[in-house]
């Protein structure tokens, strides 16, 4: 075995690289077709169902006034209720056809099973399943003690939307339907103090790029990478100092970044409504993709030489730049005063 793996590592990258140089004229005018394509279509959204998680605030909610103005059905789905009450509303404004909202935690098989069954009982059918629940942090990992974290972290980056999507592919079959996956740059480019939050948008990538194979043409996936949205980190949640306690804030107490994050659903839900498998904003993070699959130790130095002065591993708070570790633990920082009552949809 050793011997024929040896034999391979010789013949296969040559072999490939002349492979790839015959057939780069006809990928390119195929590549060109598609394009020229996917510039002039786009699906009709009128009297679709489209369900979106994590819609109570932040990307969520500005791709269901996206889609509204597309004048779809629209199920909202966050925890906060309250939340979701403003946001049909202004949904129907904008020309949504009909809004329903359900409170679910979507890190549980019950609820997710509940409200895809709630939305198949009431419209019976599902066009677009969009995805967007999502949470991140800023401690380095030796800094937390707790690690109980790590399962929380996995849970709402990954299951959470894992779980939608088991419950809604067999109904998205049936009417060769989308998904629509808010991922981020992080899953492929090293970030300091966002090991887990990597790790997990990674594994959600990979999950979603082997079930593009699995479901072949009969259920289309749309995956959306985003960047830095305006400010440093856009997860929607920030951990702010307010006298001597630590409490969350929305991005909307904290600064406007209302523009950007616009700008970004308006891609998404224009990209998926082309049959895009990709949107990507901004697209000039693709310099770093570079870097990293021909020259790894470029970027390498290049983050060291970026990141040089995060050298003491301390966290800050966002906006304040206080290390973390004087006022609040890792676990507060991702879970906040009361974990059960913290909305999930950050990004």
């Amino acid at each position: 075995m050793d011997l024929m793996n040896s034999l391979l590592n010789l013949v296969v990258p040559p072999a490939s690289l002349v492979m790839l140089a015959f057939a780069w004229p006809a990928l390119s005018f195929i590549n060109a077709f598609e394009w020229l394509f996917n510039t002039f279509y786009s699906e009709n959204m009128e009297d679709k169902v489209v369900i979106i998680t994590g819609a109570s605030s932040g990307i969520g909610e500005q791709i269901a006034y996206e889609y509204a103005k597309k004048r779809a059905n629209l199920v909202l789905i966050a925890r906060r209720e309250h939340r979701l009450r403003g946001i049909g509303e202004n949904s129907k404004h904008l020309g949504a056809k009909h809004v329903m909202i359900m409170a679910a935690d979507v890190v549980k098989e019950d609820d997710c099973r509940r409200f895809i069954n709630e939305t198949m009982n009431f419209y019976g059918r599902v066009d677009h399943l969009v995805n967007t629940t999502s949470l991140g942090h800023t401690f380095y990992f030796e800094e937390a003690a707790d690690t109980s974290v790590f399962p929380i972290l996995m849970d709402i980056n990954f299951w959470g939307n894992v779980y939608p999507t088991y419950f809604a592919l067999p109904y998205l079959r049936q009417h060769h339907g989308r998904i629509v996956v808010n991922a981020s740059v992080e899953n492929w480019l090293p970030l300091p103090r966002m090991s887990l939050y990597s790790a997990a948008k990674a594994a959600l990538i990979n999950f979603y790029e082997t079930l593009r194979f699995e479901v072949k043409d009969e259920v289309a996936i749309t995956v959306a990478t985003h960047g830095w949205i305006g400010s440093e980190m856009i997860r929607g949640k920030f951990m702010l100092e307010e006298g001597s306690e630590m409490q969350w804030k929305e991005e909307s107490e904290v600064q406007t970044f209302s523009a950007p994050v616009e700008e970004f659903a308006r891609l998404i839900v224009s990209g998926a409504c082309r049959g895009d498998a990709y949107v990507k904003f901004p697209s000039w993070y693709d310099v770093f993709l570079l870097y990293r699959v021909f020259a790894p130790n470029v970027l390498a130095w290049t983050f060291r030489l970026v990141f040089a002065n995060h050298g003491v591993r301390r966290s800050s708070l966002i906006g304040t730049g206080k290390p973390l570790l004087e006022a609040a633990s890792p676990r507060k920082l991702l879970t906040g005063p009361n974990f059960s009552q913290l909305p999930y949809q950050q990004q």
